[in-house]
């Protein structure tokens, strides 16, 4: 019969001995177990040649579990995404876990489960990792740091620094839906809303829009500070000016009126499954009908464009018809939201 001591996480599961062996088999292998998976220091890959997209990411979101989602599936989608963003169909995943001393053994074997499958609908494999159980109160719960490898199939090339004149912008479907669920998650200010994460794996999405439009200028997801601060980043780097239409900005109606209530943009919550797109004109509409067909883009849509005025600027033409400068990105609204 299990104890109580049974369905917690211990010191002793995190100091290399049996516990560890027997922490790594019933959670961790149980899930993520294929050909890859190794016990040895390093897992050996079979590799093509070309070139290789390779990141790393860390995850400390608080709660650990939310509305569409937990710290596990943003883990994946979070290290998926970034290489999607480099035209890079992702291959491999290593995943690093420290665990605070009494995290409950079902709360991390449905975080682990969640990895697994996210990972399995990508068509990615989780083939190393690593564990340490940190003492009562050293860590918030779990955290999670993954890497990921992917491969450039093709000479696909992006970087905010391609955005040029007249290109278009578009956004893979509504924003700021994941920063407002966490903040409705901690109950800090006594709202009622329903509203999950838009948490979601990108590659699909990113797929076809490269496989009509191979020469998209930039990709980039909308994580921490959301599309405002990343359409901030490209007219930096590339040093044009962007301008947007409010009316055309998908947002959820909650997720408006949680902003209305608090003064919040929602160009500036966090989104962890939404890409902003930079295109050449010519190219907009074909993008925009093949993302229409993927499962996490249904709702993409084209928000502004690229001029050579104001550069450096993100402008926004309102619903009353009047031309705007959207204040620029002043540090992050909600911490630990990914």
């Amino acid at each position: 019969m299990m104890n109580d001591k049974d369905k917690y996480v211990t010191l002793a599961h995190g100091a290399g001995g049996s516990k560890t062996s027997e922490l790594i088999d019933q959670v961790f292998r149980k899930y993520f177990e294929n050909p890859q998976l190794t016990a040895d220091d390093a897992a050996v890959l079979p590799l093509d040649h070309g070139r290789y997209a390779f990141t790393t990411d860390g995850f400390i979101v608080s709660p650990a579990v939310f509305a569409g989602g937990n710290i596990g599936k943003l883990s994946i989608c979070g290290t998926v995404n970034d290489l999607a963003c480099m035209g890079a169909r992702p291959m491999y995943l290593s995943c690093a876990f420290v665990i605070e001393e009494g995290f409950p053994l079902s709360t991390l074997e449905t975080i682990a489960a969640s990895m697994a499958d996210t990972a399995r609908e990508v068509g990615v494999k989780i083939v190393a990792g690593d564990t340490k159980v940190a003492g009562k109160g050293q860590v918030d719960g779990v955290f999670i740091t993954t890497t990921g490898i992917g491969w450039i199939e093709n000479d696909t090339e992006t970087s905010g620094s391609f955005a040029q004149e007249g290109d278009v912008v578009i956004v893979s479907g509504d924003i700021g839906r994941h920063g407002c669920a966490i903040l409705l998650e901690r109950e800090d200010f006594g709202i009622e809303a329903r509203v999950t994460s838009d948490c979601a794996p990108l590659w699909e999405t990113v797929q076809a829009a490269l496989d009509v439009c191979p020469d998209v200028h930039v990709i980039r997801d909308a994580t921490r500070g959301g599309v405002g601060t990343v359409l901030y980043e490209i007219a930096g780097q590339s040093d044009v000016g962007i301008e947007l239409r409010a009316q055309d900005i998908p947002v959820q109606d909650p997720v408006r009126g949680v902003c209305g209530m608090l003064g919040l943009e929602p160009l500036y919550l966090a989104c962890e499954g939404r890409v902003v797109m930079v295109v050449p004109e010519e190219s907009a509409q074909k993008v925009l009908e093949a993302v229409h067909g993927c499962r996490y883009s249904k709702e993409a849509a084209i928000i502004g464009k690229v001029t050579k005025e104001m550069p450096g600027k993100v402008m926004v033409h309102t619903e009353i018809g009047a031309l705007t400068l959207l204040p620029a990105p002043r540090g992050e609204l909600l911490p630990r939201i990914c």
